[in-house]
């Protein structure tokens, strides 16, 4: 794909309306310099410079589409403690719309905490206990969604297998998006084993693929295209969740992408040097649906989330990417 493409495809990014449904969360960061060890066990202490927090999980997600577009919809379960409060402070400060949240000051938010010393994690603590919607809470998800339906052109199902999705909300939402016609994609989750017929395509990782495949997983081959266990894996998973593209993320190797009636198309990464692959998923299933939505062919939309995926994992933290930078990628 040559400049002149991109920036026709880029061009429309603005204009577009997309929803995110998904397992949100707070990202927290310590950041910290470690200059000895602790008299009390053989463990690093981490003297704190200073603290960051982001939105997690799907939220970053819609962190990354917001960067280019905007109008972007969140639909997840969410507190009310003082962490949700945060979180909802933090995504509303960068404009994603929370119209589709569902509140329940029962639900304890999410909160990854990294800690960070010299540019390396240290350790992470998880704070979480997996949460699914009530009847009710279903219901209310659903009429909500329904009013926004019209005024959206594509869908990102982010499942981090936290709770939120399971197999009657997955076919409420996928059945109503397909009938209006809007694009439908999944970074899917192999521990929550759900159908994805009819969507419009599934993102996982090399494992992931492997395990929801159930194959056992092998080790990386040089180069992509010969990798045999790869290359099966995908085929079977394409006819398995019927979707019309399978995009499976390969770390240093760039992305797969598998389609009906078409060869594997093998696109290698373009990160420069790789700092920090956290996030790297969020920003490729962003800008890939972003791309479908802007009119761009599933080749040419893997090979810019590529691009976008190859800056994100040069920064640090739940980083995301800005159109200039993007657009530098590709010039």
């Amino acid at each position: 794909m040559n400049l002149s493409r991109f920036q026709q495809i880029a061009d429309r990014f603005p204009d577009l309306s997309l929803l995110v449904v998904g397992d949100i969360m707070l990202d927290e960061f310590i950041w910290g310099r470690v200059k000895r060890i602790s008299p009390e066990a053989p463990v690093p202490v981490v003297e704190v410079d200073r603290e960051t927090s982001y939105p997690g999980g799907a939220a970053n997600v819609a962190r990354n589409l917001r960067e280019f577009s905007k109008d972007v919809h969140l639909l997840g379960l969410i507190g009310t403690n003082a962490h949700a409060t945060q979180l909802k402070g933090l995504l509303e400060g960068e404009g994603i719309r929370l119209d589709c949240l569902v509140e329940d000051p029962a639900y304890k938010t999410i909160v990854k905490t990294r800690i960070i010393a010299r540019n390396q994690q240290v350790v992470r603590v998880d704070r979480e206990k997996k949460t699914g919607l009530t009847p009710l809470q279903t219901a209310q998800a659903l009429e909500k969604f329904d009013m926004l339906l019209d005024q959206i052109d594509g869908i990102i199902i982010e499942d981090y297998a936290k709770g939120l999705l399971n197999q009657e909300l997955v076919n409420a939402l996928v059945t109503k998006a397909r009938a209006a016609g809007k694009i439908v994609t999944v970074d899917p989750n192999p521990h929550n084993h759900l159908a994805w017929s009819g969507v419009t395509a599934i993102k996982p990782n090399r494992s992931e693929a492997f395990a929801a495949a159930g194959l056992a997983v092998t080790d990386p081959v040089e180069p992509a295209m010969a990798d045999t266990a790869l290359l099966h894996a995908g085929q079977t998973l394409l006819e398995r969740w019927g979707t019309e593209s399978l995009l499976v993320t390969l770390s240093e190797q760039g992305i797969m992408l598998f389609q009906r009636n078409a060869a594997p198309f093998h696109i290698p990464t373009r990160a420069r040097e790789v700092y920090d692959v956290s996030g790297a998923g969020d920003t490729t299933i962003a800008l890939f649906t972003l791309a479908l939505c802007a009119g761009a062919s599933p080749t040419e939309a893997a090979i810019i989330a590529n691009h976008a995926a190859g800056v994100v994992v040069g920064k640090l933290g739940t980083a995301t990417l800005s159109p200039p930078e993007l657009s530098e990628s590709f010039a």
